[in-house]
């Protein structure tokens, strides 16, 4: 699989984009103004308890409170794994408190950024946990012999952490006991596969002198502060890349390339070799119509290659997706053009999932198939397609409505989130009444005007759309309404109304 990572700078974002094979799998943005929050690490104050949502809100000096769940407070979590009780949010935490967290998610639409006290820094091959002694290994390095092997050379470097028995996901911290001194713990990460020993020394070395720092500048520190941040998006991606991830890495602003290759090669050389800088006058994202394709994600259709296609439409509550043949006709029956539909669509929604970073429930309505071993083929494909994704997914079995559930780790704003706004023509509704039914409504306002008050003359005010509908198609309707209510109306054009906007002035 060929892939390549196009990095696009300018003073007021930075833009990188996934290639594989000439197709755009994955975008991340990045804009000056409003850098993301995740990995950050605040001192925050509690601003209140919530006993009966089991949470608090915490101030940590962002727009919104963030929102901190006693699931996610270590010292709370301990008491409930010793106990076997849960720990009621007003004794784990009180209003006023000063406490040290981390954001594990950014904020999104209305609700404020989540919070947790596991804290955990990453590092180009291991995760450093402070507040912990255990060892975990990244459940995607698979041999048990290399896995073997890291943990010996990591409880050679730190001879007191204990080992865990079960794999690890790298994108979560163990449970640990409440705070108290300790040389911390450390997660080795998928990057880690064959490093050195050396090497994981060398990182282990780095993140105990980043926290020590952290740990005096905590205690100057007032809340509510930032006391760490994370590294800018260029940075996070290289340090979080394998080679074996990536063919070619180009960047288009010369300044950018020289802090990256520099960044590189101190921290990942043998990233260093791939990274060139992009001089050309074409822009860096019109090559494979990249930025094409990243106007493409932001619409609610997507055309497949057949001829069917697929609808998305992006809710506060799940994503659903539709399947649809569209213009796709097949060859031999019903039942094989619908499969072959189905097939399609399964690689196309592992894509747009990405592509778009839809997260949370995502509810997708294939075409109904009745042979069993086409649904599961389906699946199948769809699984097989989804394991190229770097976030944390499950998928369900087919319900008994022919749905599949999915379900995506969210961690950052979808790309619709990030580029798009409200409408506000539509206050977000998706639609907008149309020009008769708005026609309709200006009737009776009018009745409603002239019963209310006594006028020689009325003017209504309204878009063009309304207007030329009320003088062509309802002229009939208007010269009805005036001789009922005895008095004219005259009609004026605002052109900075929408078409749901109207006003009916009393002369």
């Amino acid at each position: 699989m060929s892939e390549e990572i196009l990095v696009n700078v300018t003073p007021q974002e930075t833009r990188v984009a996934f290639v594989e094979n000439g197709v755009l799998q994955e975008v991340l943005i990045e804009r000056a103004r409003r850098r993301g929050f995740v990995g950050n690490i605040y001192l925050g104050r509690i601003n209140r308890v919530l006993p009966g949502m089991g949470a608090a809100f915490v101030d940590i000096g962002l727009q919104r409170a963030a929102f901190l769940h006693v699931s996610d407070i270590e010292s709370a979590d301990a008491r409930k794994e010793a106990t076997g009780i849960e720990v009621p949010i007003e004794q784990a935490v009180h209003e006023g408190q000063q406490i040290l967290v981390q954001v594990t998610k950014e904020p999104l639409g209305t609700k404020g950024a989540r919070l947790s006290t596991y804290i955990s820094i990453p590092s180009r091959y291991l995760v450093f946990m402070p507040y912990s002694n255990s060892l975990g290994i990244s459940q995607r390095i698979e041999q048990e012999e290399e896995r073997r092997r890291l943990r010996d050379i990591v409880l050679g470097l730190q001879p007191n952490l204990s080992p865990l028995s079960a794999p690890l996901d790298e994108s979560r911290t163990p449970s640990a006991g409440p705070k108290e001194p300790r040389t911390g713990g450390f997660i080795v990460r998928t990057a880690a596969e064959g490093a050195a020993a050396a090497d994981l020394q060398a990182d282990m070395l780095f993140l105990l002198r980043l926290w020590s720092s952290i740990e005096e500048r905590l205690k100057l520190a007032q809340p509510p502060c930032a006391v760490y941040e994370d590294l800018p998006l260029v940075l996070r991606i290289i340090r979080d890349l394998s080679a074996t991830q990536a063919e070619k890495i180009r960047v288009d602003s010369r300044e950018t390339f020289t802090k990256v290759t520099a960044f590189a090669e101190e921290f990942t050389p043998e990233l260093a070799p791939l990274i060139e800088h992009y001089p050309g006058e074409r822009p860096i994202l019109d090559l494979y119509s990249t930025e094409d394709e990243i106007q493409r994600a932001l619409q609610r259709k997507v055309d497949l290659k057949s001829g069917g296609h697929l609808v998305l439409d992006q809710t506060e509550a799940m994503t659903t997706i539709d399947v649809n043949t569209g213009g796709f006709v097949g060859h031999r029956n019903l039942e094989e053009t619908i499969f072959k539909t189905n097939l399609e669509a399964a690689q196309a929604i592992a894509r747009q999932l990405r592509l778009r970073n839809l997260g949370g429930i995502i509810i997708v309505d294939f075409i109904d198939m009745v042979e069993d071993e086409h649904r599961r083929q389906v699946l199948r494909a769809l699984e097989k397609s989804l394991e190229r994704d770097h976030s944390k997914i499950s998928v369900s079995d087919v319900t008994s409505l022919g749905l599949v559930q999915i379900t995506r780790k969210r961690t950052r704003e979808s790309l619709e989130h990030v580029l798009c706004e409200p409408c506000p023509t539509c206050n977000a509704r998706g639609s907008i009444k149309s020009a008769e039914t708005v026609c309709y409504e200006l009737f009776r306002e009018i009745l409603r005007e002239q019963r209310q008050f006594d006028a020689r003359k009325l003017l209504v005010v309204a878009s063009q759309t309304v207007v030329d509908l009320l003088l062509d198609e309802e002229s009939t309707s208007i010269a009805e309404l005036e001789v009922f209510i005895g008095i004219p109306i005259r009609f004026q054009v605002e052109s900075t109304y929408t078409q749901e906007q109207y006003d009916v002035v009393l002369l």
